[in-house]
């Protein structure tokens, strides 16, 4: 065929650069031609030209308008994050509900951009990014293709397209396994448990982490998690070092015993294992050469304050409050009544689970960047409060829990009934050697009353110990909670029952059994109810279901509380205290006690981590205290300067323009 076009052609076409297309709406369309197919169950929604009728089915996997279930989107960014168009944003939503594991926010869709490849789809945490049969759209206004999935339905119930499934899903959601020491083995020593990552593990276990930062918000430090796995994963120890010391001076610490709520928190745990957050952190304390610690953590300590604070008590809160108070340039006297620093970490909590290695290395950091540790002084009686006022600019106490908490049961004063914290600092002086076996009055038979991680430690520990006095053990643990909810982290209750605890949950004790002098057993009644309908703990028992568990010895772990017998009466009147906890402010300043601040057990409970924020929190409150002091005394010595050049007739100059910081 010949053909007829010429060097005109192109140019004829631009006529119609400057005429307005004809658009003829879908709906039109579909209306004529199927009009006998329309009944009331069909969905036509003529502003947005989205039809969504009977007659039209799309194919199986059709990738057409995304669907988002807004109760199930945490508002992680992953899709955002991975969109190769950029055709994802995710905005602020104050009308989502504001909780822990989850981000106010939700993704919204360019459609001009939008490719349609599934990523964010294949990519999200939770499942709830989805894609619909519904393709049709048409608007001739450009904005109107920014879309928010939940604004375009507006409720509307509309057939999946395209939906992940397992050859689909760009998520590892299994956790790469952690070796642990084999439970026969471990239970007659008290060798570390979890053995840690290898290089290899641990950047195959950081590759899962999709960089979310919805584990932050539940960090009670804000620590940067998403960072420093970044870096474990790039292979930047120096960095993912820097990363973990900027909200945390316990880091070794907390890679092993922290309550890492993080990992609850954690996207990925939505539908699969979440994160091993603390054993990633572990990893990086751990593996950090010597010399590679040193040039990452050279802490800069600002320029020196002429200001002093005391720091009584040197466990997590203490010792936080002490690091962060000295890098602000703070001198800093850390008073501790133990021979070692540590409080509840090298005191209470198991070789097994925290070696003295892992909190030397800590505290020796704190200590390298010039905080003073006085041990073997115990306050109030070495050195008085009354004293540490006068000679220091501001206290800080963070003494803890380690006073038992008694059980009012018959037979519970007996000499062979034993409260944990009693217990357990002798178990870790065994460990390093300062006592003998001989020394620790284990019997063959023992039975722990609670249901924590310190009932644990102790029924663990008694284990341990009986397998080395007897070449067996026989512990029993009873709880007035059910196994299925014991207060306990899920790690303890698995490890426990593998070396051979055995359990008597839901039952309360009412009598410590006694024959000739001796303890026999423990007499117990089913546990109805807890607490009672005002939430205040008052269980009830059925004293028809009874049973006897037998034991030589009975140790009590149903919780602790503090000792403030070091407070002189003329302090302890000022101060007000709630369930045993003194109050503060969010700052931890005590009110009325402008010098003295508080943090961790004594202000909010037990809990490692916790602790480590309050010392961070205290210390901000320590220097805006002295801060603004300091700022009062130093206008009111410059006022006295000028009235006195004024009365001299001297010309002098303003504060300001003296150029002083205030």
């Amino acid at each position: 065929m010949k053909n007829r076009s010429n060097m005109f052609t192109s140019w004829r076409l631009l006529k119609y650069l400057f005429k307005k297309p004809l658009t003829i709406p879908y709906i039109d369309i579909f209306t004529k031609k199927n009009a006998d197919y329309l009944n009331k169950n069909s969905i036509i929604k003529i502003k947005s030209r989205v039809v969504n009728s009977e007659p039209r089915e799309g194919a199986d996997n059709i990738r057409g308008f995304h669907t988002n279930d807004w109760e199930e989107c945490i508002g992680c960014s992953t899709c955002m994050d991975i969109c190769p168009t950029e055709a994802i944003t995710m905005a602020e939503r104050l009308d989502v509900e504001d909780k822990e594991g989850a981000l106010q926010q939700r993704p919204i869709i360019d459609y001009g951009r939008c490719c349609f490849c599934a990523l964010c789809v294949d990519t999200c945490t939770t499942g709830s990014l989805k894609m619909s049969k519904e393709y049709i759209y048409s608007h001739s206004d450009p904005d109107q293709f920014l879309l928010m999935p939940e604004d375009l339905w507006q409720g509307q119930v509309v057939k999946d397209g395209w939906v992940k499934d397992e050859v689909s899903d760009l998520l590892d959601l299994k956790r790469v396994h952690m070796e642990h020491e084999d439970p026969e083995e471990r239970k007659s020593s008290f060798i570390e448990i979890v053995r840690g990552y290898s290089k290899e593990y641990a950047k195959q276990e950081a590759a899962r982490c999709v960089e979310c930062g919805v584990c932050t918000g539940s960090c009670p430090v804000q620590m940067h998690i998403p960072a420093y796995i970044k870096a474990i994963w790039e292979d930047d120890i120096e960095g993912a070092l820097r990363e973990v010391y900027e909200t945390n001076p316990l880091p070794g610490v907390c890679g092993r015993v922290c309550t890492h709520n993080c990992e609850t928190a954690c996207s990925i745990a939505v539908r699969g294992e979440a994160i091993a957050i603390r054993w990633l952190k572990r990893y990086i304390i751990d593996s950090a050469p010597d010399d590679i610690y040193k040039k990452a953590l050279m802490e800069p300590v600002s320029e020196v304050i002429d200001a002093s604070v005391a720091v009584i008590g040197a466990g997590p809160a203490g010792l936080a409050a002490a690091y962060y108070l000295r890098v602000m340039g703070y001198k800093v006297d850390v008073y501790e009544e133990k021979t070692l620093t540590g409080g509840v970490m090298r005191y209470g909590i198991p070789a097994y689970r925290l070696p003295d290695s892992a909190i030397d290395k800590d505290i020796d950091f704190i200590e390298s960047i010039g905080v003073k540790m006085i041990t073997n002084t115990r306050v109030g009686k070495d050195i008085s409060m009354d004293k540490l006022e006068k000679e220091y600019d501001a206290v800080f106490l963070g003494t803890g829990f380690f006073k038992p908490r008694p059980l009012n049961i018959l037979g519970a004063d007996h000499k062979d009934v034993i409260g944990a914290m009693e217990f357990l600092p002798k178990v870790r002086d065994f460990e390093r050697g300062v006592l003998e076996l001989e020394d620790i009055d284990v019997a063959r038979s023992i039975v722990v009353i609670g249901g924590g991680d310190v009932a644990f430690d102790v029924a663990r520990s008694a284990t341990r110990l009986q397998m080395l006095k007897y070449g067996e053990s026989h512990v029993k643990l009873t709880s007035l909670e059910d196994q299925n909810v014991l207060p306990c982290s899920e790690d303890e209750l698995i490890e426990g029952a593998e070396e051979g605890i055995e359990f008597f949950c839901g039952n309360g004790p009412q009598e410590v059994l006694l024959k000739k002098g001796k303890v026999t057993g423990l007499r117990l009644w089913k546990c109805l109810c807890i607490f009672d309908e005002t939430g205040k703990f008052n269980p009830e028992f059925d004293k028809e279901c009874e049973q006897i568990i037998d034991g030589e010895q009975v140790y009590i772990a149903i919780g602790q509380s503090p000792d403030y017998d070091y407070i002189p009466a003329s302090l302890n009147e000022k101060l007000s205290f709630k369930w045993g906890k003194i109050e503060a402010s969010e700052l931890g300043q005590v009110k009325g006690v402008d010098w003295l601040f508080v943090g961790g057990d004594i202000l909010r409970g037990p809990d490692l981590i916790s602790g480590v924020a309050d010392g961070h929190r205290s210390a901000q409150g320590i220097d805006d205290y002295l801060y603004n002091k300091a700022k009062k005394k130093e206008v009111s010595k410059t006022l006295q300067e000028m009235r006195l050049a004024a009365k001299q007739g001297t010309p002098h100059l303003t504060y300001r323009q003296k150029g002083k910081k205030l």
